[in-house]
């Protein structure tokens, strides 16, 4: 086990963005990661099960939900697990944060706070997309200009995050960086520069973990790796099977263009051999005629192509 804990268990995501002492690390990743577009002050946590409006519906549990000194509410999700609908997840999660905020009554006018989903991904999504980051807001399609900032969706695809150490020049790459290798670190760089890394060295060394905490972040940590063994057998099964098929494949093609080419240049051959037998016995049939007629051999040689010898058997 290393020094620090890994991030992507879910007492690791906790602890290092889900509880009051990691308030600050939180605000700070937020706020560099819409820099630019909002400065948050203040957060605070709020419940992260929420229930049903109405009998019958599904209750949900985000991994981190907490709300802005200004009321814009935050999630914050975790996914290590490839799931081929986690797009669509994440709409239903924005979408109830929208719905939690109506108010009963005819005096509420739809004044409604913007919901901020950020969804930390050990995977690719379905689609394909290889970029590590993903901005979703809602557009005007004709104009392509943003036409609510009601809902703001940023996907981080993790996999795609290739920078090295010296490469991480903002504050934001280097807080991903941390995230993907913290669990393999000896120690916390940029800490004696920052005191978000600072205080990330702090409360992420598993020596600084209660008693109780400890026994729940050891079994995270097993099913975690257990996740991760099982997606790598996964993805080696997937990778023997596709080289079994492309194997099997490419030899059917291989057979068949070869029969296509046996078969054409078998076809041209024999044309050829028989235009060749055809154009033999068409000057046979001239030397006959030609020796018939009492033409000397060596005008009937120069005539049709044939040798003496096969004029004199004629």
């Amino acid at each position: 086990m290393g020094r620090f804990i890994n991030p992507f268990t879910d007492t690791g995501f906790k602890r290092l963005f889900g509880q009051e002492f990691s308030k600050p690390i939180l605000i700070s990743f937020l706020n560099e990661l819409l820099h630019d577009e909002r400065a948050i002050v203040d957060l605070h946590y709020l419940d992260k099960e929420q229930i049903g409006v109405y009998d019958g519906q599904r209750s949900l549990i985000y991994d981190v939900l907490c709300e802005t000194d200004t009321g814009e509410k935050i999630i914050v999700e975790m996914q290590n697990r490839y799931q081929p609908f986690f797009r669509e997840r994440s709409i239903y999660y924005a979408a109830r944060a929208i719905v939690e905020q109506g108010q009963h009554g005819r005096q509420w006018e739809y004044d409604l706070k913007a919901v901020y989903l950020v969804a930390f991904m050990d995977f690719q999504l379905s689609d394909g997309s290889r970029d590590f980051r993903i901005d979703v807001a809602l557009m005007d399609m004709e104009r392509h200009t943003l036409f609510s900032d009601k809902v703001r969706m940023v996907y981080l695809q993790l996999p795609f995050f290739t920078k090295e150490e010296d490469a991480c020049v903002s504050t934001f790459d280097r807080m991903i960086y941390v995230l993907k290798h913290m669990d393999v670190f000896d120690r916390m760089p940029w800490a004696a520069k920052n005191s978000v890394f600072e205080r990330m060295a702090e409360i992420a060394e598993v020596a600084k973990l209660g008693h109780d905490e400890r026994i729940q972040y050891e079994a995270d940590l097993k099913s975690y790796r257990d996740t991760m063994a099982v997606m790598h057998g996964q993805f080696l099964q997937g990778e023997e099977k596709g080289k079994q098929q492309g194997f099997e494949q490419g030899l059917e093609q291989g057979i068949a263009q070869g029969m296509k080419q046996g078969l054409e240049q078998g076809l041209a051959q024999g044309i050829a051999q028989g235009r060749e037998q055809g154009s033999r016995q068409a000057s046979y049939a001239i030397a006959r005629n030609l020796k018939s007629l009492g033409i000397p051999a060596a005008s009937i040689v120069e005539a049709t192509g044939l040798t003496a010898e096969e004029i004199g058997l004629l």
